[in-house]
């Protein structure tokens, strides 16, 4: 793992991130992209059934772990309680 050497940006930041950091940051605005559009399409799209939102979700949680493979305590803690959430109050489950 090679670090790049420090670099000063506009702002007089010192900025030292490995290209494996980079990449990670990348990966883990694209996972964040995707859960907020899937949180949004069932929040919004009334003719969304139940069982299509949960599909939704199991294929989002799928392809979450694809990116960030065992990371499933992470998912759990992080994304499973906000869309429990959202399905409670889009469905009114209790």
């Amino acid at each position: 793992m090679e670090k790049e050497q420090p670099k000063e940006t506009e702002q007089g930041v010192v900025s030292s991130k490995t290209k494996e950091e980079i990449e990670e940051q990348k990966l883990i605005r694209r996972m964040q992209m995707m859960m907020n559009m899937v949180m949004q399409v069932i929040a919004q799209d009334r003719s969304l059934s139940i069982e299509e939102a949960s599909q939704m979700i199991a294929d989002s949680r799928k392809a979450a772990l694809s990116m960030f493979p065992g990371k499933e305590l992470a998912y759990d803690l992080i994304w499973r309680p906000r869309f429990q959430r959202l399905m409670r109050e889009r469905f009114r489950i209790m």
